[in-house]
Formats: C-alpha cells, structure tokens, sequence
C-alpha cells in the first residue's frame, strides 16, 4: 500500500510540472509567433506607405498628365509638359544589356567555383568578388568617367564611327548608352555569382553521385543535372541582379551622358548614343525643380520607378515558382 501510494504521489507530483513546461512552451511559441507576425505586418506598412506617399505627392502630375506622363517624349519645364518614355526606355535599355552581359560571365564564375575550382583558390576568389560588392556606386561612376569611358572611346567608338554598324554606329563620344550598360554589368555580377555559386553547392551531392554512378562524365552532371536542378534559384538571382541595376543611380548618372536621343521618340537602340534613365534625371533634375507641378512630375518618376521595380519582383517570383515546379516534376 505504502508503495502503490508513493508512487502515485509521485506522479501527482510530477504531472503539475510537466503542465508548466507545456504552457510555457505554448505561451513562447505564441509570442514568438506575434513578434515575427509583427515584423511582417510592419514591411507590408512600409511598403504601402512609400506607395502612398509618392501617389499623394505627385497628385499634381497625375491630375495634369495622366497616362500621358509615361508616353509624352518631351520634358519642358517652361512649357509645364512632362513625359519620360525616354527616361524609362533608358532604364529598361541599360538594364537589359547589363544583363546580357553580366549573365555569362556570372553563371560561369559561379559553376567554376562550385564545381571545378581547387579549394586552396576557391576562397580568394570569392572574397574578391565579394568585395566588389562592397565597392559604392560613386567610385564605380569615378572609374567609369577616368578608365572606361576613354577606353571605349578610343578603342571601339572611334574606329567604328561612320560605318554605319547596326546598333553600333554615330559619333560616340565616350559617354552612353554603353557605358553605362558595362558599368552596371560589372556593378551586378558579383551578386548574380555569389547567390548563384550558393545554390548550385546547397545542391545534395547525392544529385551529382548518381549521375556518376550512371557514367555521366563531369559536363554531363553539370549541364544535365546540376543546372536544371538550381535553374529556379538562378533565375532569382538574375532578377536581383535585375533589381541592383533599375535602380542604380551615381554610377550611370555620370556616364551616360544624360540627354534623350535626337529623334521624334526621344528614344535611340545605337549603343554610342548618350541616354537617360528615371534615377539619373531624378539626381539631375531634382535640386532645380520649382515647388509645384514641376516637383510633382519629378516625384511621379519615382512612383513609376517604384511601380516597375514592384512589377519586376512579382514577376521573379512568378518564374522562380513555376520553373521550381517544373524541376519537381
């Protein structure tokens, strides 16, 4: 008896404490789940207020232009008109081909160093890509007007001026539509390869293994199987990429030149031609910019600006989604 009651006291004893450490557990867990469901809410607030903030701020335009704001090809402050196709065409232009020239050479660097580089190499030449990262937009613009522009200029515009190249041909002054496309590809690669080396290594090694196993030879795992089975997470990381370049300012500001196309459109595709994007006439045109319509008109290109990046970002994560589903397949 004595026995059966102690050891039923002790359970009575220990069951309150086990109660304890599930309700505290459960009161963590909620309140762990409230911090981070606050941390949500408060993103989701910033994202909405920017929005909102920069359409009350350009009601004026808004009101005066409409739709027109981003079809219209002139910008006259005197004549109180404001379009900026050329100042969008410029941003989508210069991002594209910074992109079309920042995709080989990052992918390619990634594959190197996940999967064929020695790994006494392997950790400087990650730390100098990313320490290019690290480098600001300013000295970038700084090495883009003393190096590059004089070494497009005189290497490729100069020769090629007057043979009526498509694409490539006009005078080529230095400062363009092409400097400023190498600069942001150079400004994006490191981050294009530095998330695109991360996920081809997250890759389990029995992916790799297997094709082996089957006889696959080292180019084989990599383009039939390493590629396809990272090719969501890269494209991710093309659009951050992406993302860096729409939005650069400094450094394209101080080589592109800054001036729309002489043409009806305001618009040119000749890569010697100087141009414009909406964060380069935002920092050119800003500080003399009249309280008003003319204020109003500046700030809407930085609705369209915020209204495109939005855009952009939905539609990576539509692709990530749907090739990652294609892969699980």
């Amino acid at each position: 008896m004595a026995l059966i009651f102690s050891s039923g006291s002790k359970g009575t004893m220990h069951s309150p404490s086990i109660q304890n450490i599930r309700s505290n557990s459960r009161r963590g867990d909620k309140i762990y789940l409230g911090v981070l469901g606050f941390a949500a809410l408060v993103l989701f607030v910033l994202i909405v207020g920017i929005a909102a903030t920069l359409a009350w701020q350009s009601r004026l335009s808004l009101q005066a232009t409409g739709l027109k704001f981003v079809t219209l090809s002139v910008w006259d402050d005197a004549a109180g008109v404001y379009g900026i196709w050329p100042f969008l065409f410029g941003t989508l232009y210069s991002s594209l081909l910074a992109l079309l020239l920042a995709v080989p050479i990052s992918l390619g660097a990634a594959i190197f160093l996940a999967e064929l580089c020695p790994k006494w190499l392997r950790t400087p030449i990650t730390f100098l890509i990313e320490l290019l990262a690290a480098i600001p937009s300013v000295v970038y613009g700084l090495w883009g007007i003393f190096v590059l522009t004089p070494f497009l200029r005189d290497k490729l515009m100069t020769p090629l001026a007057g043979k009526n190249i498509p694409l490539l041909s006009g005078a080529g002054y230095g400062p363009s539509m092409l400097t400023a496309g190498v600069i942001l590809a150079i400004m994006i690669l490191p981050f294009i390869t530095a998330v695109s080396r991360d996920i081809l290594q997250a890759i389990p090694k029995a992916q790799r293994e297997a094709s082996y196993g089957l006889g696959g030879t080292k180019w084989e795992t990599i383009s039939k199987v390493v590629l396809p089975y990272s090719r969501s997470g890269i494209i991710g990381a093309v659009m951050l990429g992406l993302g860096r370049a729409f939005g650069e300012t400094m450094a394209v500001t101080m080589v592109i030149g800054n001036q729309p196309a002489q043409t009806d459109s305001g618009i040119s595709f000749n890569l010697f031609e100087p141009g414009y994007t909406m964060s380069s006439a935002l920092a050119n045109k800003f500080n003399e910019a009249q309280p008003g319509l003319s204020t109003s008109a500046l700030i809407e290109i930085g609705l369209v600006l915020f209204l495109v990046a939005v855009f952009i970002n939905t539609l990576a994560r539509i692709l990530v989604r749907y090739t990652g589903k294609s892969v699980n397949k």
